[in-house]
């Protein structure tokens, strides 16, 4: 049987994910020829992605959804993460942060909201006396008394509730997931949900 390795492929980076363990590396040293296997990837970088089509050991993941259960448009992370989860709330916490609902295997939809850092950078455009980082010691359900906790509690407050609305289990993924994920409660922390709905995936194809 020959080995697997999965790839989430982004602008800058490439997470490699072999045997239960993630490297990250930059693009720009990034030599995709020298991986031996069968490689399983998932990418934004169309540039790169070109490149990939001519190494005949690397396989696009998009070739196994099932698009019926998602729409046209919708961001492949985001379709990994929801194809690791059958039940639950699936937060991924990066320069954008999305949340999608699962039920019974069932994609039920979800929304996109400003990442952690864009949403301070769109605070800091508004005004310079915005230009402030988000506390993220707040007590989101008291009334800030001074700018940073205001902003924080803005933003954040809304996001939290809606997240908690849907009801549970809660994973949470992503860069920021241990920072999001203190406001919630009995929350799911997992970095590697993108690799684990990759993995089901191909099993599923393997089995078909």
């Amino acid at each position: 049987m020959k080995k697997i390795i999965l790839c989430d492929i982004g602008n800058t980076t490439a997470d490699i994910y072999e045997n239960g363990v993630c490297q990250k590396m930059i693009l720009s040293e990034f030599k995709p020829e020298l991986l031996a296997g069968d490689v399983w990837y998932v990418s934004v970088n169309h540039a790169l992605s070109e490149r990939l089509q001519s190494l005949p050991n690397w396989h696009n993941i998009v070739t196994l959804i099932d698009w019926d259960k998602y729409y046209l448009t919708m961001g492949i992370d985001r379709i990994m993460v929801c194809e690791a989860i059958d039940d639950g709330v699936i937060v991924d916490a990066g320069s954008a942060i999305t949340v999608d609902v699962m039920r019974d295997g069932v994609y039920q939809g979800g929304f996109i909201s400003l990442g952690l850092r864009a949403a301070q950078e769109a605070y800091a455009r508004l005004s310079p006396a915005l230009a402030l980082s988000f506390n993220f010691e707040v007590d989101l359900t008291i009334m800030a008394k001074n700018t940073p906790d205001a902003i924080t509690v803005g933003f954040l407050a809304p996001l939290i509730q809606s997240i908690k609305s849907y009801g549970n289990p809660i994973y949470v993924t992503g860069g920021d997931a241990h920072l999001l994920s203190s406001f919630l409660e009995e929350v799911i922390v997992d970095e590697t949900l993108i690799f684990k709905g990759m993995k089901k995936l191909i099993d599923k194809g393997s089995k078909c």
